[in-house]
């Protein structure tokens, strides 16, 4: 598959300093990794026509999804994820330490252009924009997240609409929520 990617916009908030799932390299060099995976046909369609997950080596990723143990403390937010967008919950996992894990998955996500421009949200002319690296504490990736899905799919500001059939939302959300029932984001600040 040849395609052009481009990054987002919007996944320029994984920075070092953020929660999310930052890559230690330049976009150039995340862009080359997408590229050489897509060619290895390490991807797969994601939750709709227009969405590609694609499995990238975890070497340089860092990730602040953590497995979380019994006594954690919880601690919520209400606000938006970018200027222009709905408040949302926000739950993070308050740790004495403040640090990213090193990733054992990594997913890069893309977003096809016309998709991207339902909501007028493209960065770009590109065919693909990558709009989120997801990294993982597991060898195997985890789904698209319950809550991440739920906003997609009834409309929220900055969602992409599912177009998901009841059966199959249902099947997505049991398998999210048993994987992230006992995972979280860690708090950094």
């Amino acid at each position: 598959m040849k395609t052009t990617v481009s990054i987002s916009d919007f996944v320029l908030r994984q920075t070092p300093e953020s929660e999310f799932t930052h890559f230690k390299g330049t976009p150039d060099e995340l862009l080359q990794l997408v590229h050489l995976a897509i060619s290895q046909d390490q991807y797969k369609d994601g939750y709709r026509d227009g969405v590609l997950v694609v499995r990238v080596a975890p070497g340089k990723f860092l990730t602040g999804l953590i497995e979380l143990i019994e006594g954690d403390i919880l601690v919520g937010e209400f606000k938006a994820r970018r200027e222009g967008e709905d408040p949302r919950q926000v739950i993070r996992v308050s740790r004495g330490w403040k640090e990213k894990r090193q990733a054992k998955s990594v997913e890069v996500i893309l977003y096809r252009h016309d998709v991207l421009m339902e909501d007028d949200d493209a960065s770009s002319d590109a065919e693909w924009e990558v709009i989120a690296i997801n990294g993982y504490p597991t060898d195997e990736p985890g789904p698209i997240h319950f809550m991440t899905l739920m906003h997609n799919h009834c409309g929220s500001t900055g969602g992409t609409a599912t177009n998901l059939e009841p059966e199959k939302l249902v099947e997505m959300l049991t398998e999210s929520f048993e994987y992230y029932k006992d995972k979280g984001m860690l708090r950094l600040d």
